[in-house]
C-alpha cells in the first residue's frame, strides 16, 4: 500500500527550493491552497514562478507570497484584483505571461498527460500570437521583455479550414492544490466549483501536493465520484474543515418587505 500523507502542511512544502515553477489550483478565492501557500511563506521560499489562473488578492491566496516579493514571474489569465499586482508589474519587479483561459488550462493538462504541445484557434490574429505583449516592464514605462511570435497553422477540421496558434504545454516543478476529501493513496473530489483549475494543476506538477477537508481511509471513496486519480498526487495533508474560506466578492440582495 502507497501511504501518501504526511504529517503537515509545513512539512509537506519543506523540499520545495528557491526558484521552483510551481501550478497552484484555485480561481478567484475559490479552491485556493491557502495552508500550502502559508507554509511556504513561513519557511522563505523565494524566486518562484508560478502558474495560475490569477495572482489572489492583496491578502489572500497567492497574492500573500506576492507581497512579500517571493514571486519573480506569473503565468495566469487574469491579475486584475490586485492592486499590489499591478505595481510590481508596472515597475518592472515582476514578470508576468498573460494566457488565455482555456489555453492554460489545456497547457497544464496536456503537460501532465504528456503532450508536448497542440494547436488552437484561441489568440489566431491576436498579440497571444504575433507576439508583442509586454512580459516585464523596465521600471520607466518602457517594455523590457515582450511575448514572442507564436508558429500559426492552417488546418482542415471537417471540410472547414482554420488558423491554429502553437501552444507549448506546462510542466512545472511541484503544484499545490486544494480538494475536499481524499484518501490515503491520493485520490481526491473536489467540491463543486472549487474543482477549477485544481485538476489541472495537479497533473502538471512533477511532484502534486494536496491538502484536503478530509482524509478517508483507502476505499471509503467511491471509485465513480473520484476527480482526480491517485497517480497524480505525492503527497497529501488534512488541513481540517474548520478552515478559512474567503469570498472575493459578495453579492447581496434586499428581501421582500425589507
Amino acid at each position: 500500500m502507497i501511504d501518501k500523507q504526511i504529517a503537515s502542511a509545513a512539512d509537506a512544502v519543506a523540499d520545495v527550493p528557491d526558484g521552483a515553477s510551481l501550478a497552484v489550483g484555485g480561481f478567484g478565492l475559490s479552491g485556493n491552497p491557502i495552508q500550502l501557500i502559508e507554509a511556504l511563506l513561513a519557511q522563505g521560499t523565494t524566486d518562484l514562478s508560478i502558474v495560475s489562473n490569477n495572482c489572489g488578492v492583496d491578502d489572500w491566496g497567492l497574492g500573500v507570497l506576492l507581497a512579500d516579493h517571493r514571486i519573480r514571474k506569473v503565468t495566469a489569465s487574469y491579475v486584475g484584483e490586485n492592486k499590489e499586482f499591478e505595481r510590481q508589474f508596472l515597475s518592472g519587479e515582476i514578470e508576468l505571461e498573460l494566457t488565455p483561459q482555456g489555453t492554460l488550462a489545456e497547457k497544464m493538462r496536456a503537460g501532465g498527460a504528456g503532450i508536448a504541445a497542440f494547436y488552437t484557434q484561441t489568440g489566431v490574429g491576436t498579440q497571444v500570437a504575433e507576439g508583442g505583449l509586454p512580459r516585464r516592464y523596465d521600471g520607466s514605462g518602457g517594455v523590457a521583455v515582450a511575448s514572442p511570435r507564436k508558429d500559426v497553422r492552417t488546418f482542415a477540421l471537417g471540410r472547414t479550414e482554420h488558423e491554429y496558434v502553437l501552444e507549448e504545454s506546462i510542466v512545472t516543478d511541484f503544484s499545490l492544490v486544494h480538494a475536499a476529501r481524499g484518501d490515503r493513496h491520493g485520490n481526491l473530489v473536489f467540491h463543486r466549483a472549487a474543482r477549477n483549475f485544481n485538476p489541472a494543476a495537479a497533473m502538471a506538477g512533477r511532484i502534486c501536493i494536496a491538502q484536503v477537508e478530509e482524509l478517508v481511509e483507502p476505499g471509503e471513496l467511491d471509485p465513480d465520484q473520484v476527480h482526480l486519480p491517485g497517480v497524480y498526487v505525492h503527497r497529501i495533508v488534512a488541513v481540517g474543515t474548520d478552515i478559512e474560506k474567503r469570498i472575493e466578492k459578495r453579492t447581496v440582495r434586499e428581501t421582500k418587505g425589507s
